[in-house]
Parts: structure tokens; C-alpha cells; sequence
């Protein structure tokens, strides 16, 4: 067998080579940027989910403080109403 008889079989086999490693590296990049995609999507999905909370909380938050607003303005009123209905001593 001469040289160029033996390197064409190798040559072959290098080529096949490449070509299997390249497409593993293109399936692992592809798992890869898939895991990516989703870990983004659940982050994105959490971060909506917590900001309704957020919200919620907050207009909880917001309504307590004007009940309690309310109520001291009754109070401040009913006391106003109270002093005026009491004669002078």
C-alpha cells in the first residue's frame, strides 16, 4: 500500500471525526441556549407573578391607610360636632 492509499482511509476517518465532534458541539450549544431560553422564561413568568403580588399588597396597603384616614377624619369631625352641641360652662 503505498502513502497516499494509507492516508486517504485516516483522512476518512479524521473527517468523520470532525464532522461527529461538530455535531456534538451543536447539540450541546443548542441544549445549552435551550436551558437559557427557559431559565429566562421562568424567570420572566416569577418576576410577573411577583410583581402582581407586589401590587396587591400595595393596594392593600394603600386602602388600609385610607380606612384609618377616614375614620380619624369621622372622629375628628364627630369630636368638632360634639364640642358645638355642648353648652359653654
Amino acid at each position: 500500500m503505498t502513502d497516499q492509499e494509507e492516508q486517504s482511509p485516516k483522512e476518512a476517518r479524521r473527517k468523520e471525526k470532525r464532522a461527529t465532534e461538530e455535531i456534538r458541539r451543536s447539540a450541546r450549544e443548542q441544549a445549552i441556549e435551550e436551558d437559557q431560553k427557559a431559565r429566562k422564561t421562568k424567570r420572566a413568568e416569577k418576576r410577573a407573578t411577583e410583581e402582581i403580588r407586589q401590587s396587591a399588597r400595595d393596594q392593600a396597603r394603600r386602602k388600609g391607610t385610607l380606612t384609618r384616614e377616614q375614620a380619624i377624619a369621622e372622629a375628628l369631625e364627630a369630636r368638632k360636632l360634639k364640642a358645638k352641641k355642648q353648652p359653654p360652662e
